[in-house]
């Protein structure tokens, strides 16, 4: 097994190269692509910097920013690894969660492993109470819907085969990406293991780019995916 981590961003001028890094120390063997959602700050140089300083870093760019999940679509034709991560490019999450959804992976490798935010008792902090809530019941209404509980539906880490990531024809731009991923998983495969991960949410104030009305979407996606 080797694994691509793929990292879109947008505007990630103060975390990007902390995030980075730890990718790098916590997984040295892995590759890394990042995918620039055509930023408007200096995320773009300081991806550049650090592609000269690794050569497992490669980097590509979108025309014009059209979200998440269209940034992501952008690697397909990168990848040459059996498996690949989604790593956003904050500092909300932690790549050491990533080491133990490989091994979860090495033993069911074609499963898709999601690093829930709910489960176990990691360190974690939730500044929006809200969204918090908000989370929850959007995990609760996919599980209910597609007949699999799932406990956090909309946390970045998800780990998957590439052959799934590559083949899947793959729609969604924005965050109902995270959705879209596991439901055309799930016709597949019911092979989906959570791995409890750490959490560090940060504020909107700091970057914080999900919205009220990408909530509406995952309802609306949940429902587009199941049934039609």
């Amino acid at each position: 097994m080797n694994l691509t981590v793929l990292v879109p961003f947008y505007n990630e001028e103060n975390t990007l190269k902390e995030s980075i890094l730890r990718v790098v120390n916590e997984l040295p063997e892995a590759k890394i692509l990042l995918i620039d959602d055509c930023s408007s700050d200096n995320s773009f140089t300081i991806a550049e910097e650090l592609i000269k300083n690794y050569s497992k870093i490669k980097l590509i760019k979108n025309s014009s920013n059209l979200g998440k999940g269209a940034a992501l679509k952008l690697a397909k034709n990168l990848i040459d690894t059996s498996h690949v991560v989604i790593h956003d490019a904050d500092l909300e999450y932690f790549p050491v969660d990533i080491k133990e959804m490989m091994n979860v992976a090495k033993n069911q490798p074609d499963c898709l492993v999601i690093g829930s935010r709910f489960i176990g008792n990691k360190s974690r902090r939730n500044i929006y109470k809200r969204t918090y809530f908000a989370n929850k019941i959007m995990s609760q209404f996919f599980s209910l819907i597609f007949f699999k509980k799932i406990t956090d539906i909309a946390t970045c880490y998800k780990l998957m085969p590439s052959k799934f990531f590559i083949e899947t024809n793959l729609i969604e731009n924005g965050f109902s990406f995270e959705i879209e991923i596991v439901a055309k998983f799930l016709r597949e495969s019911k092979s989906i293991i959570e791995v409890p991960i750490m959490y560090h949410g940060r504020s909107y104030d700091e970057g914080k780019k999900i919205k009220f009305s990408d909530g509406i979407f995952y309802i609306i996606n949940t429902l587009k995916y199941r049934f039609f």
